[in-house]
């Protein structure tokens, strides 16, 4: 593990990503800068694409959104890499999910996800499936980058099915 920890840095995120390149470049931690630089292209990819939006979100927002996605893109290759014996390629794969993984805040566990959801439910008054969308929302606008939403959203079903 390196020394370097984003959680901890009250920057925001993106300033933090390319200080830790700079990091990298000066340790000679040629993996580690490579992630970061796949990283950094893959944010300039979504800059780009956001140049033209009519609403833009908060920038660390953007950013765990593309982080995550990142991560989720790893870990399944990393699946079908060792399903298929393709060890080192797997292996290449959970070296970048480990730097992306470093830049993503905490993740909220199951439980915390739960009882989220629970406040959430009883503060808007969701009475079944017609107001998932409504609880899925005002989840997402408060931790959104603290969960997978994905998950998220079995358990909001759950709770209200």
């Amino acid at each position: 593990m390196h020394s370097f920890s984003a959680k901890k840095v009250p920057k925001m995120l993106r300033d933090t990503i390319k200080a830790a390149q700079v990091t990298a470049m000066k340790a000679g931690d040629k993996q580690r800068l490579a992630a970061i630089r796949l990283i950094l292209a893959k944010l300039k990819d979504k800059d780009i694409e956001l140049r033209t939006a009519a609403a833009v979100p908060d920038d660390d927002v953007l950013v765990v959104d593309v982080l995550q996605k990142m991560a989720k893109q790893r870990r399944e290759s990393i699946a079908m890499f060792e399903q298929g014996g393709r060890q080192e390629l797997a292996e290449i794969e959970k070296g970048e999910l480990g730097v992306i993984e470093d830049f993503l805040p905490a993740m909220m566990g199951e439980d915390e996800v739960k009882a989220a959801i629970a406040s959430i439910i009883a503060e808007v008054g969701a009475e079944g499936m017609k107001d998932m969308g409504k609880v899925v929302g005002a989840l997402k606008a408060r931790h959104g980058t603290q969960l997978d939403m994905g998950k998220a959203s079995a358990l909001v079903k759950a709770a209200l099915g």
